[in-house]
Order: C-alpha cells, then sequence, then structure tokens
C-alpha cells in the first residue's frame, strides 16, 4: 500500500512540475473549458511531455492562436526543445514559424518532397537578423512565392 501512495505521490509531483514547466501552475485547479486558447495549447503540451517522449509531432499547434500568443507558444516550444533534446517534426504553413523553430524545412507537393531546406541558425532566432531574412526568401522561393 505504501508503494502505491509513492507512486501516486511521484505521479502528482511530475504533473505539477510539468504543468510549471509549460507555465500552467496557477491553473491546476481549472476545468478544462476555463482554459484560453493557448492555456489549452499549454496543456496539450503538458501532456505529451508528462511521459518524457523521444519524440513529439506537433501538427498546426499554434493555428487557432491570436498573433501576441502564438509568439508566446513559439517560444516555449522553442525553450522545450532545447531543454528536453526530444526529435520534433512540426508540420506548418506558417514560413516564419518553421524558420523561428526547425533545424530543417521540407517542403511537400502532392505527398512529395519538392525541396529541403537546412536552417543552421543559432537560438534565439529573429525576424530581422540577415541569416533569417536570407533563408526566408530561400524558402519562400520553393513554395513557389517571389519576394
Amino acid at each position: 500500500m505504501e508503494s502505491h501512495r509513492e507512486a501516486q505521490n511521484q505521479r502528482v509531483f511530475r504533473t505539477l512540475q510539468v504543468l510549471e514547466e509549460v507555465g500552467l501552475g496557477h491553473r491546476t485547479d481549472a476545468w478544462p473549458l476555463t482554459l484560453s486558447g493557448g492555456e489549452a495549447q499549454r496543456a496539450a503540451l503538458a501532456r505529451a511531455l508528462i511521459r518524457e517522449p523521444k519524440f513529439l509531432m506537433l501538427d498546426e499547434p499554434f493555428a487557432a492562436l491570436d498573433a501576441l500568443t502564438r509568439l508566446h507558444m513559439q517560444d516555449l516550444v522553442s525553450a522545450l526543445w532545447q531543454r528536453h533534446k526530444s526529435a520534433v517534426l512540426l508540420v506548418t504553413h506558417d514560413v516564419d514559424e518553421a524558420l523561428l523553430l526547425a533545424d530543417r524545412a521540407v517542403v511537400l507537393e502532392e505527398g512529395r518532397i519538392r525541396a529541403e531546406l537546412p536552417i543552421s541558425l543559432s537560438h534565439p532566432r529573429r525576424h530581422y537578423d540577415p541569416a533569417f531574412v536570407q533563408l526566408r526568401a530561400t524558402l519562400l522561393k520553393h513554395l513557389g512565392v517571389d519576394g
């Protein structure tokens, strides 16, 4: 019985630890329907991180968020990747988001790889960095957008 309590205590501790890590430590008693869009995304990240995965797949994770919340979530995900060292597959239609977060961008067309672009910029990445601007132009060109 004591080992069951200890295991339960460890699960509670880990849960609280992950909620703090994603910025939801203050919302531990909140009902899911009371969470904002950004908080719901943070909760989804917490659910993914609770088991300390070696691989995460994020499919348009910020699509439904307002611009400011989206920027905060991008910063959070970047910090979590660097801390946890998980392999992450990020599916996004946002070119800047891909360049801010990814180590490699892959452009798909009709289910086939059309282009592959390594992104070797150091973190944190900034939109105004000349190397970022150049990579953005290159990626947009691969997408058929001349800018």
